[in-house]
């Protein structure tokens, strides 16, 4: 029996950014074992679908050509493979749609039991778009890497947040303001009274001087920084760190891994850790629970039709979007 399709925007070979984009048609995948198949009412791009593209993970990501890319989707779950035994057909869901796989940015995606999380009729699916890999990335870096409980209950910390106007950034500002902690963070001038709407206690213009070397407004020294921009090299975050300080980097390069070693190797108490996403579903459906009780938001950069896919791609290589950026179905 032939299979039905479906439209999907795909690439077929690296590099070309948003004019390498191909708007297809290609058959709707099937569920296996422990598998939901989902019809998307939105997705969400990140840097990270990008940076495959131009080969930053090549020879590991995309395992082959033609590549269906995005991982962060929201819609309804259509039909569940054998063993799958949280959702049924007719669920609102958020999921994680594996890179190795890919196939995030269709009218239809394939997504492990154990990366979905369920939507409450209350929060739209751009909303929930937005959590995967920003959402758990901001969230491991804090309760993880850092240690912060986001019930307020641990020792105070400074925290600063580098990038805090973009996707990940905005979710940590929020999410570090859910623990006991005073957040400095850095974003162009445009974006300092939104940043402070977030729940930021100080806020520096990055182009500054000030804000160039990290300097906090109130002269504190950071016990840890969530690094979300790039090209900031140690020598700038060493003399703000408290003396145990961590840095967290979110888009580790190679500088920063060889850092990270030199800092192991001298049993240096200021850190450098890389973060390496580990998405789970149970932090998926946190973070949402957090979204449906008011206390962390999704902020829309700006929103396109799946049509108009190679726009939204466009506007997340340009770099200055505040917020995420989200394909509607």
């Amino acid at each position: 029996m032939e299979k039905k399709l479906m439209r999907a925007v795909q690439y077929n070979a690296y590099g070309g950014g948003s004019n390498a984009l191909k708007h297809v048609e290609v058959p709707i995948p099937s569920p296996s074992k422990d598998e939901v198949l989902i019809k998307l009412e939105a997705a969400s791009i990140n840097p990270f679908d990008w940076k495959v593209q131009k080969r930053m993970l090549w020879p590991i990501l995309p395992p082959k050509f033609p590549y269906i890319p995005c991982t962060d989707i929201a819609g309804e779950v259509m039909e569940v493979g054998k063993g799958v035994k949280k959702f049924k057909a007719g669920d609102k869901v958020v999921g994680f749609v594996s890179p190795f796989s890919g196939g995030g940015l269709a009218e239809f995606a394939i997504v492990k039991e154990c990366l979905t999380a369920s939507r409450p009729p209350e929060i739209t699916a751009s909303e929930c778009a937005g959590l995967p890999v920003a959402g758990l990335t901001a969230l491991q870096a804090l309760s993880q890497s850092i240690g912060i409980k986001l019930d307020g209950s641990g020792e105070r910390k400074n925290i600063l947040v580098t990038a805090a106007s973009g996707g990940v950034g905005h979710y940590a500002v929020q999410l570090a303001k859910l623990g006991n902690t005073h957040v400095t963070a850095t974003c162009g001038a445009r974006n300092i009274e939104f940043v402070k709407s977030l729940g930021a206690d100080e806020v520096i213009d990055y182009k500054t001087s000030d804000g160039a070397a990290l300097k906090s407004p109130s002269g504190k020294k950071y016990d840890a920084v969530i690094h979300c921009a790039v090209g900031v090299p140690w020598s700038t975050f060493e003399p703000n760190l408290s003396t145990n300080g961590k840095v967290v980097d979110i888009t580790p390069s190679s500088s920063s891994m060889m850092t990270f070693a030199l800092k192991k190797l001298t049993f240096s108490r200021k850190q450098l850790v890389p973060l390496l996403l580990v998405p789970k579903g149970k932090d998926l459906q946190y973070l949402v629970d957090l979204v449906k009780q008011g206390k962390l938001r999704t902020v829309i950069d700006s929103k396109y039709p799946i049509t108009k896919a190679e726009d939204g791609w466009a506007k997340s290589i340009d770099g200055h979007a505040t917020g995420k950026i989200i394909f509607e179905f």
